[in-house]
């Protein structure tokens, strides 16, 4: 199995200069080659390979010296993710390759383990050209090491992810129990024991905060010092945002995968739902995605099953009970009702999960 370990950085300046220009490098080597194989199809309907663009990048640091100063590793993984962008394009009609900006002061770069170049050293990782990094982190990598990707945020930090191959991870044991799961945005999640998972509405309650740092950054010189300052105010304001639900989906992800064997939930259509502007921030903000999938490479680590319902299942119409459906239901502002056909008082949420688990497990029958 494959696993990732996350750590943060702290290079001295000269790490820093260097990090700055293979950051810049890969910026080049990606828009310099997308470029060109843009021309050449419109030349003559012509497609390069990653192997042209990387057999040419020889000659193309012949031309420009100062390539030769960052990791040649990261150079190449630069035109195989271009590679693997113009496949996605073909074939799962993902978007057009872009033209990657500097403005977007997220930047990153992978290399590869090669002859023993990448060391986990416990205080710190020996990364190619950059040698011994410090870390501040009490994880231990397992497994063999297979790359490392070097990323800096928006708001000026480093991190280094470590890709593992060959991890063994212990499952969790059996508790025999099962679980429905309505996601909703009012509250996060209501399960089919009745529990009631608050949303925590991290961006809504920071929205005062971030919206005068902006009005402060929209004040300044493009470009200055001050401005820049700002930016990164910004910056951190929305990294904290982030990192508080990324704690929060971790943690109930875990506990749910802890508990349960068996996981049902439904198949939400995401991408639809962000076309409605009025719903969009909040569906962005519950972060529905994130979760679902951290269940999944959880359940797969730890033993566990997630079984995913379609998203066309009227599981908020039926009765759990008789299984009248009752077609009233579709407005949303209805959150109880009573069966017509056996009487059954539902709580909306309820009475959803209690469906979503039956129908997954009719799936597994």
């Amino acid at each position: 199995m494959e696993k990732a370990y996350k750590f943060r950085l702290y290079p001295n300046k000269e790490q820093q200069i260097l990090l700055a220009k293979t950051f810049g490098c890969t910026r080049f080597i990606y828009n310099y080659y997308l470029d060109k194989r843009i021309t050449a199809y419109k030349t003559d309907k012509t497609t390069l390979s990653a192997y042209d663009c990387i057999r040419d990048l020889t000659s193309l640091k012949k031309e420009y010296e100062w390539l030769k100063e960052p990791d040649k590793c990261a150079l190449q993984n630069t035109l195989k993710d271009l590679d693997s962008a113009y496949k996605g394009f073909f074939k799962s009609g993902k978007g057009f390759p872009k033209f990657k900006s500097k403005k977007t002061h997220r930047y990153s770069y992978r290399t590869s383990y090669i002859n023993n170049n990448i060391q986990f050293l416990g205080n710190s990782i020996k990364l190619p050209k950059l040698g011994k990094v410090k870390i501040r982190d009490k994880q231990i990598p397992q497994g063999r090491i297979l790359n490392a990707t070097i990323s800096q945020t928006p708001s000026g930090k480093y991190y280094c992810s470590l890709c593992c191959t060959d991890v063994t991870v212990e499952p969790f044991e059996k508790t025999g129990s099962v679980v429905g799961i309505d996601l909703g945005i009012k509250e996060f999640a209501i399960t089919s024991d009745n529990e009631h998972i608050e949303n925590p509405k991290y961006l809504a309650k920071s929205l005062k905060k971030l919206a005068r740092l902006q009005r402060q950054l929209s004040r300044k010189t493009r470009g200055s010092n001050r401005w820049n300052k700002a930016r990164i105010e910004v910056a951190k304001c929305h990294e904290q945002i982030a990192n508080q639900r990324t704690d929060f989906l971790h943690k109930l992800s875990t506990r749910l995968v802890k508990e349960y064997d068996i996981i049902c939930l439904e198949d939400l259509n995401v991408s639809g739902m962000l076309k409605n502007h009025k719903l969009a921030r909040s569906v962005s903000d519950v972060s529905w995605s994130q979760f679902t999938t951290m269940l999944q490479y959880k359940a797969d680590w730890y033993g566990k099953e997630i079984i995913k319902i379609d998203r066309f299942f009227a599981s908020s119409q039926l009765c759990n009970v008789c299984g009248y459906k009752n077609t009233e239901t579709k407005d949303l502002s209805v959150r109880s009702w009573v069966c017509p056909n056996c009487g059954t008082s539902h709580d909306r949420d309820v009475n959803a999960s209690i469906n979503i688990l039956n129908e997954g497990l009719r799936q597994i029958v």
